[in-house]
This record gives structure tokens, sequence and C-alpha cells, in this order.
């Protein structure tokens, strides 16, 4: 058979051509229908949101039934809250009476050791230094660590003794007592000093035939060499016992001279910080903080030396005898002044030091100097900075001698990464704070505070800090000391980026939480940083064991100071929200919230917690603020 033809009517599938009236009927279906749909969307829209207001209507009802509810009884939470309160009173008289036993003890013992309060006292103290003379070196040393002390208590009054209780006449007065004690102790550094070279052969070294004396104590190393030989060929010199050193110009090394490195572990140098006396209220200065770490020499010249300078001296001698100069100490001026010399180049001064054990260095020290005219440190004139930061060693060189110190930036441990406040026992808790650096315990134990650890690249640090019981305003001075800071100051938020706070939350909340934390577990949120500047929110656990707080035991409150909430959320919510928790109220403190959830032995314990403990632990939380700078 052959092919069969092609119909006239031949197309893909044999379809039939749609008629007009067919293309409507099918038309007006199709419109009918989007019609049927969005009316039924319309009628849905309607009801979700009908039933999203009624939601809206119950939630409001709710809030602001508990709301009225918060109200009704604001007056009775309020007045158990400052039944409470009065552990801060009684802590408070507490302290006064201890400083005013503290003094009858001091009086009583009558031992010659003066009260540096007593303007009387302290003034007939430095008198009495001042004429003797002819004294040791290692009887200054060793009055001088009697002098440091006095000069911590001065400083402990200033920090310890309440703003309405410390008047601005006493005020001024031991900080005057403070500056005339460095400047009296400088002046016998210098005096043992002067005597040291007037039997400078007594101390010659037996292979190098030059004055050699190296003496470490707990507050300094002091160091002297004397050029008794004038070798050319001497080119520097290391104190090994020390582990500091120096190296000379040629035109220095064959002179009549005499070096001394002053290194102390403290810092008498820069001016007196001011004492704030309204927290978190004061105007903050324009002027940057750093930590200096305490390496201190320095150029002296006539009629210039400041008060409290600890210095590395170079020493003028006469050319013809190991006799000084009637006259007494004298710089050795370099570079030389004159006309002739003022466009020279000379050779610089080299240097060698040892960090100190006592300071944790987070990175690599800025070397600076002391500029005496304008009062700050400075970091032009010193060049070739070399460190060996395993060894602890740097050494660089100067242009002439300076003070120097070894500055760190002051806020490299803020913000916080997170911080936990844990009860570990009665009247004890463990407060860690954790740093892009280290991470630090403290533990608190009625009135007192220790450092617990201190934890860098996984070792341990401070080792000669961690375990002493002291109060906790002496614990931040050590910790500041040793390099690690984690107390803002009134400026810090210039320099870290501040998770800004009313005071009215953060201090209330301060407060609130001490008053519980005998029973009572808190730490960080990562919710703190979006409730913005009215609320704070954080983490709340029940806790009367001493093991670590397990994650599933962790709820969230916010609170502004004067409203409590439990939040619906947790840390590990997708976003942040306000949404009461389920089955909670609002209270007005932050006290009545825990108490709704709170076992009876819990409460039971913190009606117990001693006043002193209570103000330990909330010292310590306004001086770290946790709350706004992590």
């Amino acid at each position: 058979m052959g092919p069969k033809k092609k119909t006239k009517s031949g197309g893909s599938g044999g379809q039939k051509k749609l008629s007009k009236a067919e293309r409507l009927r099918l038309q007006k279906e199709e419109e009918d229908r989007r019609l049927i749909e969005e009316e039924e969307a319309r009628l849905r829209a309607e009801q979700e949101e009908a039933e999203r207001l009624e939601k809206e209507r119950i939630v409001q009802e709710e809030r602001e039934r508990l709301e009225a509810k918060d109200q009704e009884r604001r007056g009775t939470e309020l007045a158990e809250l400052h039944s409470l309160e009065e552990n801060f009173l009684r802590a408070r008289q507490w302290k006064a009476d201890y400083r005013a036993h503290a003094k009858w003890e001091h009086y009583m013992q009558c031992d010659g050791s003066p009260d540096p309060a007593v303007p009387q006292e302290i003034n007939t103290f430095m008198s009495l230094w001042q004429e003797n003379k002819n004294e040791d070196i290692e009887f200054v040393i060793e009055k001088g660590n009697q002098v440091l002390n006095l000069i911590e208590k001065l400083y402990f009054l200033l920090l310890d003794t309440p703003p309405n209780e410390l008047k601005e006449k006493v005020f001024i007065q031991y900080q005057e007592s403070i500056l005339e004690l460095q400047s009296l102790l400088h002046q016998k550094y210098n005096e043992a000093t002067e005597r040291l070279l007037k039997k400078a052969n007594t101390y010659a070294d037996s292979d190098s035939g030059n004055m050699e004396v190296a003496i470490k104590d707990k507050n300094i190393t002091f160091c002297i060499w004397g050029n008794l030989k004038k070798n050319p060929r001497f080119k520097n010199h290391m104190f090994s016992d020390a582990e500091n050193g120096f190296d000379l110009p040629k035109t220095v090394a064959t002179s009549d001279v005499a070096v001394r490195i002053l290194h102390t572990h403290y810092d008498h140098i820069s001016p007196l910080q001011c004492i704030p006396k309204l927290h978190l209220k004061m105007q903050a200065p324009e002027s940057k903080q750093e930590l200096t770490v305490l390496y201190d020499m320095k150029e002296e010249k006539e009629g210039e030396q400041k008060s409290g300078e600890d210095s590395d001296l170079v020493i003028e001698k006469e050319s013809d005898g190991r006799k000084l100069l009637d006259v007494g100490l004298e710089t050795y001026p370099y570079p030389p002044e004159s006309e002739e010399t003022e466009d020279a180049t000379y050779p610089r001064i080299g240097v060698t030091l040892r960090l100190l054990d006592s300071v944790i260095f987070f990175e690599e020290p800025v070397v600076a100097r002391w500029d005496s005219a304008g009062k700050q440190w400075r970091t032009d004139g010193i060049s070739d900075i070399k460190y060996k930061m395993k060894e602890k060693q740097i050494s660089f060189e100067m242009d002439a001698f300076y003070t120097i110190t070894l500055i760190q930036d002051a806020h490299l441990n803020m913000p916080y990464q997170s911080w936990e406040l844990r009860p570990n026992g009665t009247d004890e808790l463990l407060f860690t704070v954790v740093t892009a650096f280290a991470e630090v315990q403290m533990q608190i134990k009625g009135n007192q505070c220790m450092l617990s650890s201190i934890t860098v690249d996984g070792s341990e640090k401070l080792s000669h800090l961690t375990g002493k019981w002291t109060s906790p305003i002496d614990l931040t001075i050590a910790l500041k000391k040793a390099g690690v800071n984690i107390f803002p100051s009134d400026y810090s938020y210039k320099y870290v980026c501040v998770n800004k706070k009313t005071p009215l939350a953060e201090v209330t909340t301060y407060q609130q939480m001490a008053l519980v934390a005998s029973a009572f577990a808190f730490s960080w949120s990562k919710w703190n940083l979006a409730s913005g500047q009215d609320q704070v929110v954080f983490k709340v656990s029940e806790h009367l064991k001493t093991d670590a707080v397990k994650d599933e035991d962790w709820s969230l409150y916010m609170f502004n100071g004067q409203r409590a909430q439990r939040l619906m959320i947790s840390e590990t919510s997708e976003a942040f929200s306000e949404d009461l928790a389920n089955n909670t109220e609002f209270h007005s403190t932050l006290y009545h919230l825990i108490k709704d959830f709170a076992s009876e032995e819990a409460i039971e314990k913190v009606k117990k917690a001693s006043c002193l403990f209570i103000d330990a632990v909330y010292q310590l939380l306004i001086a770290t603020r946790v709350l706004t700078y992590s």
C-alpha cells in the first residue's frame, strides 16, 4: 500500500480552533474563579487580622492587668527591697567603725610608725628622716618600703572613704602628703647614691676594676656602675644579677662618670590621678590614660628635679681623684651643650631591661620617655627597639639620658567577651571575666576577695597575687599595676566600643544582683546588646551548689531599674523580643521577680547573707561594669 494522503485540515494533534464564543466562556470562568479566590483571600485576611487584633487585645489587657497588679504591690515590694538595701548602710557603718578602730589600734601600739591620715604625724616622720644623713642604701631601701606602705594607705583612704565623708580639705591634704613622701624617697635614694660613690673603690669588680653594685628588692632594683678604670675598650655593661644593662658612647665611657639604673616597680612620675567622687556621673577628661609599667630612668638638670621622679643618673666626678665634687651629684651633659656641637651627630645610649615577672604584657610594650616640661610621656628620642618577649627582655637606644617607662594600651582587655557571677558557698562566690587575652577569676568571701587565677594562652600568670585575700579596692589596684585592667575609668568609653546603658538601669541592677548573689548565679547574655540603653538583659539561675551552672538552667531576665521581667526568648533564639515568658508577671524589683521562681532555701540564704559580702560583690560589679563593657 502506498502512503495515505494528508487531509487539508492537517495540523499537530488534530486540535480544533476555538470559536469566539468558547473563548469568551473560558475567560469568564477564569475571571469568576479569580474573583472567588480574591474574595476568599480577603475573608481570610480579615479573619486573620481580626484574630491578630483580638490576640493583641488579649495580650494588651493581660499586660495592663499585670502592670496594674505591679503598681498595686509596688509600695510593698519597694519597702521590702529597702529593708534588704539596709545591708549597704550597715556595711558602710561597719567600714567607718573599722577605720576608727584601726586609728585607735595604731595609736595604742606606739610603734613609732606614723598615721598617714594625721598631718602632724606624717610631717614629723618626714622631718625626722630628712634630718638623718649618711644612710646606707640598704637602710634607704628598707625605709623606702615603709614610705611606699604609707603612700598605699593614703591611696586606699582616698578610694575607700565615701565622698560625703571625705572633705575637700582632707582630700588635698592626702594628695600633698603623697607627693611629699614621693619626693622625700627620691631625695634619699640620691643621698644614698652619693654615699656609695664616696667609697667607690670598695665596690671595685675584680675583673674589670670598675665599681659595680646591684641590689634587688620587692619594690626596686638598684644598680650603680662607676667608671674607675676609664678603659677605652669598654663598650657595654650588664648587671647580671638584675639583668639590666647599658651601652655608653666612647666619649662617655672614657670620662669620669658613674651610671645608676633605679628600676622602680611603682610610678612616682605620672601626675596623680583624680579620685572620682560620683561614680558614673563625672565629666570625662579628654586625655587618654595608659598603663605605665615602671622602668624609670631620667635626665636631671639643676633646679628641675620633680617630686617622686625615679631616675637613671649619669653622675660627673672630678678627673684627678674617686672624691665627688663639693656640689654633690651632677648630671653628665650628653649630648654636650655647646654652640659648636649643636648640629653634630652623637652615638646613642643603649639600654637593656628585663621585663618584670609581676607584670603581664599582652602585646609588645611601647617605650616612652618622661617630658618634665610638658609633664607627659613621649616616644620621640627612642629608637632601634628590639623585643625578646619569650625571654622577657627589651633593648633600645636613646639620644640622651631619660626617665623611661613601658606602656601598653589600658583598654586592650575591653570590651569583655563574657562574664559570670556564681555562688559556691555561704557568703562566697566566683566572679569570672573573660577578655580577648585572658580569663580572670576572682573569689569573694565575706568582705574579702582574691585573685583565684588569671589564664593567658592556656597558662596561669601572676602567681605572686593569686590566693591572697584582700579588699576589693586593693585587688583592683594590684591587678592594674600588674597590667590587667578590667576596671573601666570614667572616660574609658572614649576608647572602647561600649554597650551604653543608663545609670538607673546599670547601677540599680548591680545593687540588686549583689543582694541576691549568695544564692543566684548571673551571666552575660548576647541580647543585652539588643535591648537598648534603658534596659539590661542577663541570665539568671538559682544555684545552691558549687559546680558549674548547666545551660538549660539559665533564664533570661530584663530590668530597667524600675521594672523587671522574665523573657520568653532564650539565648539561642533567632531574634530579640520583649515578650513575657509564660505564666510570669512584672515586678518592681529584680529581687521579687527572682523570688517568684526561687526555692525557700534560696530566699532564706539571701535574707541571711552578710552585709559585708553584699557590699564586696557590689564593689567588684561597679568596678568592672560588666553590663556596659561586655
